[in-house]
């Protein structure tokens, strides 16, 4: 798909209607939330704003990001499903982000920000991805996390050990997240963990558009 194509279409998704009194144009709030989180700072997408005219502050454009909900969407049947967890750095405390990519196309199906990893949320993890997704005829690919092998053992899923493979698929969003974290802490730093867990789930909005 062409490039303009995949940006047209990002920027029909985004649905700006939460804004009441607003003076900035809808298309430029739509591209402001799409390079934020395609890779731009908020200062930087704040300075984009300046070049047409419109002055607004760093968190004017973080409220737009989170107030429009995105996530990625529903529905999806992929046949393998890479799945796996890494630990995100909020200030001075360590959460786990859970992560479900479909490796045959790159996009994101589920995210969920958790702040350890038990049994317990791993089971609720692909739970919720089972409600989201036709997943259930699908091979799972995991690495040695015993807990991901006991979640997919309760669900009755299909699944496969598998260090390197279709599994860099996640591993090639992982580093895209961290990337962003390092270069644009100020995503994440002073940031509740439900704000972040908005945010990942915007940011698999936009990486199934634009990937």
């Amino acid at each position: 798909m062409p490039e303009n194509d995949r940006l047209s279409g990002c920027l029909d998704e985004i649905n700006v209607d939460f804004v009441e009194r607003e003076a900035t144009p809808q298309l430029l709030m739509n591209l402001s939330i799409q390079l934020h989180l395609s890779g731009l700072s908020l200062s930087d997408t704040v300075s984009f704003l300046e070049v047409f005219g419109v002055d607004r502050v760093r968190s004017t454009v973080h409220n737009w990001v989170h107030k429009a909900d995105l996530q990625p969407e529903s529905g999806r049947s992929p046949n393998h499903v890479a799945v796996d967890e890494t630990v995100i750095q909020l200030d001075d405390e360590q959460y786990w982000l859970y992560a479900a990519v479909d490796p045959d196309s790159n996009d994101l199906l589920h995210t969920k920000l958790e702040p350890t990893r038990t049994n317990v949320i791993a089971d609720q993890f692909f739970a919720e991805l089972r409600e989201k997704h036709d997943v259930d005829d699908a091979i799972f690919l995991v690495d040695g996390a015993v807990p991901l092998h006991r979640a997919c053992e309760k669900h009755g899923l299909d699944f496969r050990y598998e260090r390197h493979g279709n599994r860099n698929s996640v591993e090639r969003v992982f580093r895209k997240v961290k990337h962003r974290t390092i270069c644009f802490s100020n995503c994440f730093s002073n940031a509740e963990a439900e704000t972040a867990d908005e945010w990942l789930r915007s940011f698999a909005f936009a990486w199934n558009l634009l990937i």
